[in-house]
């Protein structure tokens, strides 16, 4: 901050919530200048809203449940140049943003993913690493560039976003995100991240079941989105 005013918003990032208001101080804590978070609560029974804005969050509220739904939320809200995305859970850090933003206001890739990298063994349960693997090799051949990693954090410009006419409201977002970029010849980028040990367990990955709900979904969109 320079005399007294707030660096202008440079890019939003959005966070899509679900009782997360034991990880979000340290999460918002993390934003660097020039950073907006938007906050997009998916029906908290706790004061994850409440956190958010006390940590000077903008909080979106999605009543439809599911991570897409939320995610798009918070993608509809954004007016920055550029957006990001990011877990609320504090696995991921948003003081690597900056890092992937780079690529993107450099002009040498169009959606940078952070290829997480876990920091300990309880970061990532062993049947979704397994699981995060199969996908990445399917996103591989179908896109035609060497993929390791979802990437649950990510950076791209705002209005081109936007314009790709996501339609998935489940867990199949981040992966038609990917896709459709592909399909539209966007230069995809990978940048390692560390992974932490979330607070609390995880929604999709905390169970064997969650994971293969979100399998189930992925398949969907793979189908769905052709190149």
């Amino acid at each position: 901050m320079t005399g007294g005013r707030m660096p202008q918003v440079h890019v939003d990032l959005v966070l899509p919530c679900l009782d997360e208001e034991r990880a979000l101080p340290w999460v918002l804590d993390r934003l660097p200048d020039g950073v907006r978070a938007i906050v997009v609560d998916n029906g908290s029974t706790d004061r994850s809203a409440d956190v958010a804005r006390e940590h000077g969050a903008t909080v979106v509220t999605e009543p439809r449940r599911g991570f897409g739904a939320a995610a798009n939320a918070g993608l509809e809200a954004a007016t920055a140049p550029f957006v990001a995305f990011c877990d609320a859970d504090a696995s991921l850090d948003p003081a690597e943003l900056p890092r992937l933003l780079g690529p993107v206001e450099r002009g040498e890739a169009d959606l940078v993913l952070g290829r997480r990298r876990p920091t300990a063994g309880s970061a990532w349960p062993v049947h979704a690493r397994f699981a995060n693997r199969v996908l990445a090799a399917r996103m591989s051949r179908r896109t035609g560039t060497r993929l390791h990693d979802l990437g649950p954090m990510r950076v791209a410009e705002t209005a081109r976003l936007q314009a790709l006419g996501i339609r998935d409201r489940r867990s199949g977002f981040p992966l038609e995100m990917v896709l459709r970029a592909a399909a539209d010849g966007w230069r995809i980028l990978e940048l390692d991240v560390p992974y932490l040990p979330r607070e609390g367990r995880s929604k999709v990955t905390g169970t064997v079941r969650g994971t293969f709900t979100a399998i189930a979904d992925m398949s969907r969109i793979f189908a769905e989105v052709r190149p």
